[in-house]
């Protein structure tokens, strides 16, 4: 085996071990033994298990990225669309490249904030934002709140495609449509000024206030104390065919 064929094979096996156990959990003897090699060849190519994963979060990272921002590329999209080719562009990641996503979505011990997944998907959501503040601007909606849809549908499509990664009784498109349903259908029904319609002060404020001003109801005979035992006599009485 070549130096660069066993170099391959030990990001193999180095992804595959961080994926189902974690950077933590995951040491140089096990992925020198699951190689067939001695230690001295991991730190040989990598400098040890750091180096090691540096190497594949660094690839996995490349390879998303260059997805996601291709789906993102293009000039006057409808946003409907670019919704649609991000939501696939990420699950067919995670469809082809199952081991990746998962190590990218792991905690990570690096402590280089540029290269983290989390910092990925702030590029990602700041492009999604940028492209709906235009389309705000067309719409006559506040383009502040691009920023926050963005990371809204940013955030959605990724926490969905980590439970779809464990379970996957769908098919990547029909999941990729219930993401589109959700997002799309609220996008194209936004309010300009949207509001809370049972829970927080105002809704609270408002219904204090009808509360008030709903009309007062006419007292019952036990509320004002009077009895109807005298009108009971009454019906009795003249239903009584003795009287």
């Amino acid at each position: 085996m070549s130096s660069y064929q066993r170099r391959e094979q030990l990001i193999r096996i180095g992804r595959s071990l961080f994926a189902s156990k974690g950077f933590e959990a995951v040491s140089v003897e096990e992925i020198a033994a699951t190689a067939k090699v001695s230690k001295p060849i991991v730190y040989e190519h990598f400098g040890g298990k750091e180096g090691l994963y540096a190497v594949v979060v660094d690839r996995e990272m490349r390879a998303l990225n260059d997805a996601l921002f291709q789906a993102l590329s293009g000039e006057n999209i409808h946003p409907r669309q670019i919704v649609e080719r991000t939501t696939l562009a990420l699950l067919t990641y995670i469809e082809e490249n199952a081991e990746g996503f998962q190590v990218l979505v792991r905690d990570s011990p690096t402590t280089d904030p540029t290269s983290s997944f989390s910092s990925l998907l702030g590029d990602v959501s700041t492009r999604v934002g940028e492209i709906l503040e235009e389309w705000f601007k067309r719409q006559k909606l506040p383009a502040k709140h691009a920023p926050y849809y963005a990371q809204m549908l940013v955030g959605m499509t990724v926490y969905t495609g980590q439970y779809w990664a464990d379970q996957r009784k769908l098919s990547k498109e029909q999941l990729a449509a219930l993401i589109v349903n959700l997002a799309w259908n609220g996008l194209s029904r936004m309010e300009a000024k949207p509001g809370l319609r049972f829970e927080g002060g105002k809704a609270h404020r408002e219904r204090e206030r009808a509360a008030k001003d709903a009309p007062q109801s006419a007292p019952t005979s036990e509320e004002s104390g009077e009895s109807d035992d005298g009108a009971d006599d009454a019906v009795t009485a003249s239903s009584d065919p003795t009287s």
